[in-house]
């Protein structure tokens, strides 16, 4: 078979409660790492790079400084926590919080016998305006040479613009993509995939393609739980930005809560809504 790579997010919704502060599924985050495991054991030809969002570890923190809108005001107002001092505080404890849960990710999957290696965006990314204008990329081509499975997820990071932010998983595999350009983008979280009409939630999209999607978006809607990086139709956006300039890419979006739909999607299986260009 011919060689791939393939970008795997685990959205904060799958791999923690996003309801309760501080709370990871760790009976879930085992299960997803079997299945990699499974995967990888079996398809030499696919190059895979892990990336988790931040769930109710991040985002409780963020929401409360406003951290992804940045330290910096750029229009000068007083912002309502007080000082800068204080929002950079908010910045580390973000920072804080989203290692605690890379920690979580990071044991389950080495006790899967995943030889995994971390590579948290605050400690090398820096952006303009969330855009990563700045990385040691060669880290990761030598992790993926080493046969290693790299890891990033969303985390905050110094930015140019706004002083600092946080970027989504999202952001970071688009930087990514950029020089490791990726065959197919999977994105398992809680959702069977785009609905139609959320939140009614009774007519899922098998498959969009770009010319279609500005006719359907309007039904399109965001995250039932709190998510400071956006909601569904936020996220369908951002791949697509993808799509347009990654030829040949395919993002899908579905749930891995049921056993094996993680493995199936890895296999090349729609198990959820396709989105193609």
């Amino acid at each position: 078979m011919a060689q791939e790579t393939i970008f795997l997010k685990l959205g904060g919704s799958l791999i923690t409660d996003k309801d309760k502060p501080y709370t990871p599924r760790l009976d879930k985050l085992k299960d997803l790492a079997l299945e990699i495991k499974t995967v990888l054991d079996s398809r030499s030809e696919m190059t895979l790079i892990l990336g988790h969002g931040s769930g109710s570890f991040g985002h409780t923190a963020a929401k409360k400084y406003g951290t992804r809108d940045g330290i910096i005001d750029p229009k000068g107002l007083q912002r309502p926590l007080g000082s800068v001092e204080d929002y950079w505080h908010g910045f580390a404890e973000v920072r804080y919080q989203a290692a605690e849960l890379t920690r979580y990710v990071m044991q389950t999957l080495l006790e899967a016998g995943v030889p995994a290696i971390p590579f948290s965006p605050s400690a090398s990314m820096v952006s303009t305006n969330r855009k990563v204008t700045s990385h040691n990329i060669l880290a990761i081509r030598k992790a993926l040479e080493a046969h290693l499975l790299p890891v990033v997820h969303g985390d905050v990071a110094f930015d140019e613009a706004l002083g600092g932010t946080i970027l989504s998983t999202e952001d970071v595999f688009a930087f990514l993509a950029e020089h490791l350009p990726p065959t197919r983008i999977l994105l398992a979280g809680i959702e069977a995939g785009v609905w139609a009409d959320f939140p009614a939630r009774t007519k899922l999209m098998k498959e969009i393609q770009l010319s279609d999607y500005e006719k359907m978006k309007a039904g399109i809607g965001g995250s039932a739980s709190t998510d400071v990086t956006g909601g569904m139709k936020a996220k369908v956006e951002e791949m697509f930005a993808l799509i347009q300039k990654n030829k040949g890419l395919t993002v899908q979006i579905f749930s891995s809560e049921e056993a094996g739909f993680l493995t199936r999607a890895l296999k090349g299986e729609n198990v959820g809504t396709l989105l193609s260009g």
